[in-house]
């Protein structure tokens, strides 16, 4: 049978079609398949009619159509579906061949299967794709890594459909191996669960503590995505808070149940975290946001049962709007901080050498994180790569420096109106603990070595050295010789 197609893509759900149009726009012969061979017929009757697409019946026929070297993108669910997936397609590709996996695949797993797949002499990828249903047939971020041979094969694929910034650029570029663009993509939802927190607290101080309403809050936020805060997650709350609801004639936003929503990235990004030692408080903050909306029930009746303000006060909007302002762009400074650090620490981990400007880039466009600001993310790791942290750069420095008395004056007003901010709160911690000289461990360390001898060190002996008190004069010298938790 001729071999026909430049890729196959397995999975013709909404991110598989969209993206498989996208390659067919671009002149790429796309063969098409689904474990379900009906959902093959009726894409190509449709949505896929009379263009260069091939369906195929099963993956025999698939291995069978594909150009060498075979290029097959597995859109399928993360988890155990991809490694059955790989079982029955991997002995029909041959040495060369390339694997991708573009789902949400946690990237401890494409690493493992990165190594499983060498050991046949296929070329595995694991590559992380944002931008949601739009973004896959317009133009999506890819954030591509593994075996690093398959990339010369798939970079023309991959930047054709690409979303485009700075008159051209593909916000798609090679990440590093084995598990590096999986990981990238975690970091990106993670980064994207603190964002929508962030801006869903905005929402709840504007409506609760000033009493807006749903189209003044849209004003609010078509607004903001003028200047700094321009971003798409700003651009589509604006056109949230613009729908009424056809049944009750309300603003839609206000008949949505208040029970968010999670697929695990976020959960994966603070556990990598806590694995890696990097502290990302505010992207777990977000998370644990989801976790406490999900239990609305038990909400509903502590709010009869639990105290708060006796009272909401009056707030002047014409003050407090611009300080919300500054504190959310300042708060999204410190999110994207924790990100990076992140990212730096797993390249360090896994030796991956990622290049963080790069990473900026391919978010500039297509992706649901996706801003102005990240512009100047780039532009500070490419005037230094070795940054510590974003806020260091002088950029941020400044903009942090300026939103320092509006932040905290948003964070204390919020306190006061009994209104939760677990995103704004644990950014402006986050700064204060990052800017402090001297945290309160030293006394954590003497409680741990006073229960558990675990030592400590010295602020007047050299770092490495550790030492044990005996706290009651009962309990002799020895000590653990690691200095573990």
């Amino acid at each position: 049978m001729e071999r026909a197609a430049d890729i196959g893509v397995i999975g013709l759900a909404v991110m598989g079609e969209n993206l498989i149009l996208n390659m067919e726009n671009k002149g790429f012969t796309v063969a098409c398949f689904n474990r379900t061979v009906e959902k093959v017929d009726a894409f190509l009757a449709g949505r896929g009619k009379g263009r260069n697409l091939l369906g195929v019946r099963n993956l025999g026929e698939l291995a069978a159509r594909l150009h060498p070297p075979r290029r097959v993108l597995m859109m399928v669910r993360a988890g155990q579906a991809v490694d059955d997936l790989m079982d029955s397609l991997v002995p029909l590709l041959e040495p060369g061949d390339i694997l991708i996996d573009g789902g949400n695949s946690h990237y401890l797993d494409t690493m493992r299967r990165c190594a499983a797949a060498e050991k046949r002499g296929i070329l595995y990828v694991g590559a992380g794709i944002s931008g949601g249903e739009a973004g896959a047939l317009l133009g999506p971020s890819i954030m591509p890594g593994g075996n690093p041979l398959a990339w010369p094969a798939i970079k023309s694929i991959f930047q054709a459909i690409a979303a485009k910034v700075d008159h051209g650029t593909p916000c798609c570029e090679w990440l590093g191996p084995d598990g590096a663009g999986h990981f990238v993509k975690m970091v990106h939802n993670g980064i994207e669960y603190g964002d929508m927190q962030l801006i869903g607290e905005a929402y709840h101080l504007m409506s609760r503590g000033l009493g807006m309403s749903a189209g003044e809050m849209h004003r609010v936020f078509m607004d903001w995505n003028r200047g700094d805060l321009d971003s798409y997650l700003i651009e589509i709350t604006a056109d949230i808070l613009s729908k009424t609801d056809p049944e009750t004639n309300s603003p839609l936003v206000d008949v949505i149940l208040d029970v968010a929503g999670q697929k695990g990235t976020g959960k994966w990004t603070s556990q990598s975290a806590l694995d890696l030692g990097i502290g990302i408080p505010q992207i777990a903050e977000a998370v644990f946001a989801r976790c406490l909306s999900a239990i609305k029930e038990e909400r509903q009746a502590a709010s009869r049962e639990l105290a708060g303000p006796s009272s909401i006060f009056p707030l002047d909007r014409a003050t407090f709007l611009p300080q919300l302002k500054e504190a959310v762009y300042a708060a999204k400074i410190c999110s994207y901080a924790q990100g990076y650090q992140l990212l730096r620490a797993a390249s360090r981990e896994y030796g991956w050498n990622l290049n963080f400007g790069d990473i900026a880039l391919l978010w500039r466009g297509g992706c649901i994180i996706r801003a102005r600001f990240l512009q100047k993310i780039k532009e500070a790791f490419d005037v230094n790569p070795d940054l510590a942290n974003l806020l260091l750069a002088p950029h941020f420095k400044a903009v942090l420096a300026s939103a320092q008395s509006p932040w905290r004056q948003v964070v204390t007003t919020a306190v006061a109106l009994g209104i939760p901010i677990p995103a704004l709160g644990s950014a402006l911690s986050y700064y204060d603990a990052y800017r402090c000289e001297r945290l309160p461990a030293n006394l954590l360390q003497a409680q741990r070595d006073y229960f558990g001898a675990h030592r400590y060190e010295r602020i007047d002996k050299p770092r490495g050295r550790f030492f044990h008190t005996d706290w009651t004069g009962q309990r002799g010298k020895t000590s653990f010789s690691t200095h573990g938790a």
